[in-house]
């Protein structure tokens, strides 16, 4: 005569399917944390409602300014309105235009402090990859990228702080630009 089987009680079940979820969203926490995934990038359509030209890697950059430091960095020309990510070996991986807005930061060293995914900038634009490094006139200063690859109108009254650029380089400098990172603000 077999032997009945034993059945687990239910809040077994419950405690082990918690578990599992609770284990799956750190999982998808730590990869979000490390930024978008390369393919789930190239996969999504990149609109440009007002593109601008200069915005993306020039055909011939320019050399990385004397006086912006050392190491692995990310620099920011306020005069050239320019961007580079240099790595550790003083070599510059890539170099953008941006579009600045209407406070910046003081030239100097900073870090970058805070990463947020996406959000609505001052001026109402849906924007994403903001990397927080600076704070001036109670202002947080930051990179961004308009999520529909827009570049910002002019600003009209209203005090913007956020330093933006196109998605494909909004997206480049969210993956070199973890917490902890160099921003070196040179004139």
């Amino acid at each position: 005569m077999p032997v009945p089987a034993r059945r687990l009680p239910s809040w077994v079940w419950v405690t082990g399917l918690t578990a599992g979820a609770v284990a799956a969203v750190v999982v998808l926490t730590v990869q979000a944390d490390r930024g978008p995934h390369p393919t789930a990038t190239a996969a999504r359509p990149s609109a440009s409602a007002n593109p601008r030209p200069s915005a993306s890697k020039s055909a011939r950059p320019t050399a990385v300014p004397g006086d912006s430091g050392t190491g692995r960095r990310v620099v920011y020309s306020l005069g050239q309105k320019r961007v580079w990510l240099v790595d550790a070996s003083d070599v510059s991986r890539r170099s953008f235009a941006v579009w600045p807005g209407t406070v910046g930061p003081d030239p100097g060293s900073y870090t970058i402090s805070q990463r947020t995914e996406a959000t609505t900038g001052s001026d109402g634009v849906e924007i994403e990859h903001i990397l927080y490094f600076a704070a001036k006139s109670g202002r947080s200063i930051a990179f961004s990228n308009a999520v529909d690859g827009s570049s910002p109108p002019p600003a009209s009254g209203i005090q913007t702080s956020g330093i933006r650029m196109n998605k494909a380089d909004g997206s480049a400098l969210w993956t070199f630009g973890e917490t902890g990172t160099t921003v070196v603000v040179v004139r």
